[in-house]
């Protein structure tokens, strides 16, 4: 047990530190036909391009990249489950996805990019939508730990502030180096310990070459 919950420790610091290498994404990608390399390709263009950029300008080409070229869809229709997290390189070969599976993907896709996972936030929030409210992940970006973060949504094309996100209530939100309750600075413990499907999801990304 301590020998795998000190894996697990490596495997999250080691997250945001190491150089990403697009050959190992690719050839992954490769293996799962045609359609999938395709969308790869596109992808590691992107990022090697954005990387030469201001850390906004990747957000934009990154956010862009997965709204237009990704269908939402539930993970019931896409998946046969209620609730199933895809792997970047997953969600690209069905092409189609659901909120989680955008904030992750972009996510890894931004670390890849060069802009460092402490400034990244997956969220979960209250979003009302219509007259409705129903739970949905965002991803958030922090250009320094007191800025107010911007937020990357499939809802939405453009790229906005919190404070211009009042459909939007955080519930906790979460990255590689831990987990918050809401946006802020109280700890809500390990995220690798309390979600599963994260910790799959960690495992998930290593072997598609992602980190």
């Amino acid at each position: 047990m301590r020998a795998a919950l000190l894996a697990l420790c490596l495997v999250c610091a080691g997250v945001g530190s190491h150089a990403w290498v697009s050959e190992r994404m690719l050839t992954q990608a490769q293996r799962l036909g045609p359609s999938v390399a395709a969308r790869a390709q596109l992808l590691a263009q992107e990022i090697m391009e954005a990387q030469d950029l201001e850390e906004e300008s990747r957000l934009k080409g990154v956010n862009t990249f997965f709204n237009r070229a990704i269908q939402f869809r539930d993970d019931k229709d896409v998946w046969g489950q209620l609730d199933y997290w895809a792997s970047p390189l997953e969600m690209m070969n069905r092409g189609q996805g659901d909120c989680e599976d955008f904030a992750i993907a972009k996510y890894f896709a931004l670390m890849a990019a060069g802009v460092p996972s402490a400034k990244l936030r997956l969220v979960y929030v209250r979003a009302q939508i219509g007259a409705v409210t129903q739970a949905h992940m965002v991803l958030a970006y922090y250009r320094d730990p007191l800025a107010e973060p911007l937020i990357l949504d499939n809802l939405l094309g453009d790229i906005r502030p919190a404070s211009r996100r009042p459909d939007l209530k955080p519930v906790f939100s979460f990255n590689a180096e831990g987990m918050w309750q809401g946006v802020g600075a109280s700890s809500a413990g390990d995220p690798s310990a309390r979600l599963s499907r994260w910790r799959d999801m960690l495992t998930k990304a290593k072997a598609e070459g992602w980190w």
